[in-house]
This record gives structure tokens, sequence and C-alpha cells, in this order.
């Protein structure tokens, strides 16, 4: 198994990002959904990184369109489908639409039969090799709820009967993650097939509402689950994306671990860490043997996890369990932290800081659930 191989799901690689937009139109909506349209595309059109897109409407059914769009890499994409500028610019189409669906595609390799390129070109910002993975996917969420009520959130997570996992014959939820730091909580979950049937299946389960009904009187920042808008603006701020997933070259051993950690980077340098981060997963997956056989690293702003699953105990082996094994990484890490705000100050140099920063950074674990089949 190659280095890249390893690597199932990547924002960092460089290559050129496909976006693709299904959307079906209500009866009726058309004109008001190309004006939303027509003010959205003369903004993105000055967004970094943006490099074109196209809208299309299908020939078999007037209700039927799509949005395609390509952009330099994952990482300007991100940064902008994740800003308050583009939650608000595409409110107006919200109510146009009935349903719709986003994928996301890095470019691995393109014909030009009227222009034929070097190898050198034909190769420019593609992704290099396939990704191989076990088809699965994580997504993680991540919002705060209002001081005081850490240990009610905590036991209403805990305490819920789980969804049903089989979606359809091809996609199944197969597992959900649920951690808290302070009053900050990050639910992972791990789908096999179709993320966004996932989502909304588990979203419909009446276990699911009557849970997320429960904390909603909790939560930092309002919201209405009732309503579709307020619905979608709130899951959208709380996105936590998967900036990286990589998987050691071995077999997976038995009585693995599942730990999130937390990094709250130093203002304005969270996808510096995060890069930081998944670099030194991608070393440490070359290695024989390791404490940390799977790593999944999250970013938002600078909120910055860390899922890992391990293979023993994180405290006889801090360094790689904070992702910073090898000369000159603890020094690094210290900078793009914020110290103060994960508790920890002074120098990692320092096995004692070290172990306090571990133990600020391992979030309480709030729920660990694996679906019966897995």
């Amino acid at each position: 198994m190659t280095k890249s191989a390893r690597i199932s799901q990547s924002a960092f690689d460089g290559s050129r990002l496909r976006v693709i937009l299904l959307l079906d139109l209500y009866e009726g909506a058309q004109q008001q959904f190309l004006d939303a349209y027509e003010h959205m595309r003369n903004t993105v059109a000055s967004v970094p990184g943006h490099i074109s897109d196209q809208l299309c409407q299908s020939i078999e059914n007037p209700s039927q369109w799509l949005i395609t769009s390509e952009w330099e890499s994952a990482l300007p994409f991100l940064d902008w489908v994740n800003s308050e500028e583009h939650i608000q610019i595409v409110r107006p189409m919200h109510s146009c639409v009935r349903d719709t669906r986003s994928m996301r595609y890095s470019v691995l390799r393109e014909t030009h039969p009227e222009q034929p390129l070097t190898p050198e070109a034909a190769r420019a910002n593609l992704q290099t090799a396939a990704r191989v993975g076990a088809g699965r996917t994580r997504h993680a969420l991540t919002f705060t709820v209002k001081p005081g009520s850490e240990s009610k959130v905590a036991d209403i997570l805990a305490n819920y009967d789980a969804p049903e996992a089989r979606i359809n014959g091809i996609t199944r939820l197969h597992r959900t993650s649920l951690f808290m730091h302070g009053n900050r909580v990050v639910r992972a979950v791990e789908v096999e097939g179709d993320l966004l049937a996932t989502l909304c299946h588990v979203a419909a389960q009446p276990e699911v509402q009557a849970v997320e009904e429960a904390i909603n009187a909790h939560l930092e920042a309002d919201r209405d689950l009732s309503d579709p808008d307020s619905a979608r603006v709130f899951f959208t701020r709380a996105a936590l994306p998967a900036m990286q997933h990589v998987e050691a070259g071995r077999p997976e051993p038995a009585g693995l671990r599942r730990h999130m950690l937390y990094y709250p980077a130093a203002a304005g340098h969270g996808l510096e860490l995060a890069r930081f981060l998944a670099r030194q997963d991608e070393d440490a997956a070359n290695g024989p043997d390791g404490l940390v056989y799977a790593s999944t690293v999250f970013q938002r702003d600078d909120v910055v996890t860390r899922m890992i699953d391990v293979t023993g105990e994180l405290d006889l082996d801090p360094l790689s369990a904070l992702g910073i094994k090898g000369q000159g990484k603890a020094a690094e890490l210290e900078r793009l932290l914020d110290g103060a705000a994960i508790g920890v100050e002074g120098s990692l140099d320092s096995e004692r800081t070290l172990h306090r920063l571990l133990a600020h950074a391992d979030m309480m674990p709030v729920t660990d659930r694996v679906s019966a089949d897995s």
C-alpha cells in the first residue's frame, strides 16, 4: 500500500475540485430561483479560488436543475461554503427548492481533445492517485451549550434509543460518537453509502427528534428545527468538515479505542493547525506499528478536533497521541495552539506539560455506538 493510498479523505492534496448540486424546484419558482442564482453567481465569481460554474436544466424534467462549479482546490471552496456570506446569499434559493443534493469530487483525469496537453500539463492540479478505503464517510457537527447545562446535555445525549441503522440496501449508519469538552459538543457519524440519505433518515427518526428537542433549551445559539430555514442555518454553522482521514498500513488490530482530541487554534491559525496534524498523521501511518491506527482531522475556523482510534493508553505515548512525534514538532504545535484556551501554558518540551495538554485535549466521551451488523 502506498503512502497516498492510506488517505481515504483529504482536503489538502491541492487537486481541483468539482462541486455538483442537484436541485428539484417547486412549480412556479423558476424565475425566483433564476434571480437568486444571478445574484449568487455574480458574488461567487470574485471569491478567491473559484474557477467557473454552470447552471443546467434537465431536458427531461423542467423542475430538475444542476449547478456545477470548479475550484482551484477544496480549501477555498470549504472556506466559502462555511462562511456567513454564503449562508446569507443562498437563503433566497431555499424557498424555491423542494429537494437538493450536494456532491464534491476532486479531479483525477481529464481530456482535452481539441488542445492536446503535455503529460505535465495534463497532470497539473489533478489528484495524483485514486483513493481507497472502506467506503465510509465521516461527518461531524459541533455546537456549544449554555454554561452550567453540560451535565444535563451529556445525560440527554447519552440516553436515547438508537435509530434504525440500515437505510437501504447500500446505505447504513455505521457508527455515532459524541464527545464534550467544557460546553462544546462534537458529534461524529460514520456512514457507509450515501451520507445525505443517512443524515435525512436519522433526522426524521422520532428518537433523534426527541433528543434534538430536549437539548434546544440548552443551546447557546437558538434554533427551530421545525423551520427548515432555521434548521439549515444551524447545521451549516455547526458543520465541522473532515479535512483528512488516514489509516495505518497494517491490518486493523482488535480492541481499538476511540478518542476525540480538541485543539483550539491560536487566532487565525485553524487551517494551518489542521494541516500540521494531517501531515503528522500521514507520516505516522508509514510506521510498522504505533499507538494511533486511524485518525480523522476536522476543522472549522479556529476549532480543530482529531478523532483517533488507538491500540493502547494515550498516556503511555503522549507525543503520538497528540500527533507530534518527531523533532521540533512539539514547538510547532505550541505555536499554533491557543494554550490559554485549552488550559495549558508553557513549553511542550516538558513531559509534565505534554501530559497536562493531553488530559485537557482528550474530550469526554458521551456515547459511542456501532451498528449491530458492523
